[in-house]
């Protein structure tokens, strides 16, 4: 395996500014994902994409290389993420490095482990379009979550007859905080399409993604429990 790691850091965040470094029990927020990175793969195949001079400074100070910033076009509000990943893969392979395995961990996942990374790295095979990492979902479309159909009526997500929560198949959501993709697949399709999928499960704790000062305030107290 040639794995490339990106970790994402775009410097306009929305919900919580700045928060990619943003000091979260005294460590700038990226430094939990570079720890973690570090822990599994050497710094030369650990890529920082960003658009910004003051994360760049930070994430160096760590003693980390950040290889380029990422274009301007690359670093807007509608910026895609396969568009970053295609980038980021296309710098390393102009330099002679041609990664078949691409390892995607976002900043916002602070208590994701060195450990839960080689597991769902061991996951990972020949067959695999990519191993993500995922929580059981509370909102169970067989059983809480509703649409509004065109009459205006709220109707189940997904049809079912269960009467207790505890009876409906399990279903996962998307944490955001380990992706393990086949290289080749990617530069044929977008993440979204990728059929060929596995799951990793994580724990509720160790999944906990920072999109808005709530997300953040959590993440603070967590730190006294992990």
């Amino acid at each position: 395996m040639k794995p490339l790691v990106v970790i994402p850091a775009r410097g306009g965040s929305k919900g919580v500014p700045r928060k990619n470094i943003k000091l979260l029990g005294g460590k700038p927020l990226i430094q939990y994902t570079i720890e973690a990175a570090r822990e599994v793969f050497d710094d030369a195949v650990i890529c920082v994409s960003t658009d910004d001079e003051e994360i760049k400074a930070v994430v160096e100070s760590l003693g980390l290389k950040v290889p380029f910033l990422r274009p301007a076009s690359l670093s807007t509000d509608t910026a895609g993420s396969y568009e970053v990943l295609l980038h980021a893969i296309g710098y390393h392979e102009d330099f002679g490095y041609k990664p078949d395995t691409l390892v995607l961990l976002q900043p916002t996942s602070p208590f994701r482990t060195g450990l839960q990374i080689k597991e769902a790295m061991q996951i990972f095979d020949d067959s695999c379009e990519m191993v993500v990492s995922v929580k059981e979902t509370k909102s169970n479309p067989y059983y809480v979550l509703r649409e509004e159909n065109p009459e205006g009526w709220l109707v189940k997500s997904k049809e079912g007859n269960f009467n207790r929560r505890q009876d409906c198949p399990t279903v996962y959501e998307l944490n955001g905080a380990i992706y393990i993709i086949k290289v080749e697949a990617l530069k044929g399709i977008p993440i979204l399409e990728f059929t060929k999928v596995r799951k990793y499960e994580m724990d509720e704790v160790s999944s906990h993604d920072i999109d808005n000062y709530l997300d953040w305030l959590v993440a603070e107290n967590l730190l006294n429990y992990v």
